[in-house]
């Protein structure tokens, strides 16, 4: 009997541990053994269903486009359950402080952009969110397009200098920046964009113009909703996970503390010493190891092994703070349409220190957004910290970060809704909070990302049976993670 170890009961640990028990119900000799340092599953997913409101906790979806996640889901018996985002009401709206706007004006992104690329540059006429500097670069750029392909550099770069080499500064600081703050929490001058932005790398290298590269794949695409989700939430999807995992498999409060590569002949080549809450110690030994922790427990445990290796992990990750707000009467929580806002992050260390600065990351209106989240005529919004923000809004307590969350939605949703020549009354208590705090959740991928990588990879050849999974060296996007978790059960056990 081979016996594996899966260290981490989040979406990469779960879906490591279901492949594996497929292969034993196929009639492979393994076993595996999950350890879950809490006493629930699904790390940052987790779905309350109160009151006919579907609330997630953490993310709320998935990208249509990348397929594995969906293939799990249908394969786990949640076809009738998938739905897509509404698209037909699909806008973005950005928290513009210029001159040429009032201060905390939200503006909308024009129709068909992918990231801060238009599909059609049409519709940058007449939009509030660019001046005639920005639509002239953006115009300009087809026409650059061999220069841009003969000059794309060979090494890594920033997100920022990508960005800047194709549109120019006010694209990066007005698009580019608070989009990709709200998807990793990062800083764009250091994100690294071959990581986190593969495709319109790829884009670069085949079309030089990222204009008309879209434009092409536009005429492509499918009629699918951007987004894709479960009907009663993703944690449904972390219900049928656990239901198709023998639950002799599953400890729960287990953390494991050391892990120790045996050179002894004929024994595991694997040992990992636990501890349980109630401060019991123990060691098992296993055969091969799954880590599919978050990234500071990756690094502590694959520090043991090889300082160098862990070294070459991600040297930051960002946090995130979400609080969601639940209400019965859509028509007295007034939103403009669409899916929810974003904020452009300052790089001024002292902005956070302006009290006219916003300390949200984005929100997202989660009514229009998705089918069904809400009872009739309700309404959901939930708002984001990120970054620093987070980290010192966390040290307050359910309450006081609530309040502080209705506050700063308050601010910025007055300028969105100028319905009428007086101003609108203020919300009325939300019939639902839900704040959860997620440390430390997101990897920065800096520039170099890829390479350090591969040779961290390199370094795990030489500790055969050791496989990491989770959001440390791949992907954020939970497909990304499913794909890798099913690859990886797949080679351990054929």
């Amino acid at each position: 009997m081979r016996r594996i170890a899966v260290v981490g009961g989040g979406i990469s640990g779960l879906t490591a541990a279901y492949e594996l028990a497929q292969r034993a119900r196929q009639g492979a000799p393994v076993e595996a053994v999950l350890f879950e340092s809490t006493n629930r599953l699904g790390g940052i997913i987790e779905t309350i269903n109160e009151g006919g409101f579907t609330v997630e906790c953490g993310p709320d979806g998935w990208v249509t486009a990348k397929p594995w996640l969906r293939e799990l889901a249908v394969e786990l018996g949640l076809a009738d359950e998938l739905i897509s985002s509404n698209d037909h009401a699909r806008r973005t709206w950005i928290l513009l402080n210029s001159s040429e706007a009032p201060p905390g004006k939200l503006v909308p992104i024009p129709e068909g952009f992918s990231m801060m690329v238009p599909a059609s540059l049409d519709a940058l006429d007449n939009s509030p969110l660019f001046t005639q500097d920005a639509i002239a670069a953006y115009r300009s750029e087809p026409r650059r397009a061999a220069q841009l392909r003969a000059s794309a550099p060979a090494h890594d770069e920033s997100v920022a200098e990508f960005t800047l080499r194709h549109f120019g500064p006010e694209v990066l600081d007005r698009v580019a920046a608070p989009l990709l703050s709200g998807v990793f929490g990062g800083d764009v001058r250091r994100l690294s964009v071959r990581a986190v932005m593969p495709a319109f790398v790829e884009m670069e290298r085949e079309y030089g113009s990222l204009v008309l590269a879209l434009q092409a794949q536009r005429s492509r695409a499918s009629q699918q909703g951007l987004f894709t989700t479960l009907r009663p939430g993703l944690g449904r999807l972390i219900q049928r996970l656990e239901a198709e995992i023998p639950s002799h498999w599953i400890h729960r409060n287990y953390t494991v503390s050391g892990l120790r590569r045996n050179s002894q002949p004929h024994t595991p080549p694997w040992t990992l010493h636990t501890s349980t809450t109630g401060k019991h110690h123990g060691s098992d030994s296993f055969d091969a190891v799954f880590l599919a922790t978050p990234l500071e427990s990756t690094r502590r445990l694959v520090a043991q092994l090889d300082e160098s290796a862990a070294s070459l992990l991600p040297s930051e990750s960002s946090s995130a703070v979400l609080v969601a707000f639940c209400y019965p009467d859509a028509a007295r929580v007034p939103l403009p349409r669409g899916f929810g806002f974003l904020v452009p992050p300052s790089f001024d260390s002292e902005s956070a220190l302006d009290p006219s600065a916003s300390l949200l990351l984005a929100c997202t209106f989660v009514d229009q957004k998705f089918p069904g989240r809400v009872p009739p005529n309700g309404r959901m919004v939930r708002a984001f910290f990120g970054g620093a923000a987070a980290d010192r809004v966390s040290r307050c307590n359910n309450d006081e970060i609530a309040a502080i969350a209705r506050l700063e939605l308050a601010r910025i949703l007055h300028s969105a809704t100028p319905l009428s020549a007086s101003a609108p009354a203020p919300a009325p208590p939300p019939v639902l909070t839900v704040v959860r705090r997620w440390p430390h959740s997101l990897p920065q991928y800096a520039v170099g990302h890829l390479d350090r990588a591969r040779e961290f990879s390199d370094r795990l050849d030489n500790f055969p049976g050791l496989t990491l999974l989770g959001n440390g060296v791949g992907g954020v996007g939970l497909p990304d993670l499913v794909r890798a978790a099913r690859v990886a059960a797949q080679t351990a056990c054929p």
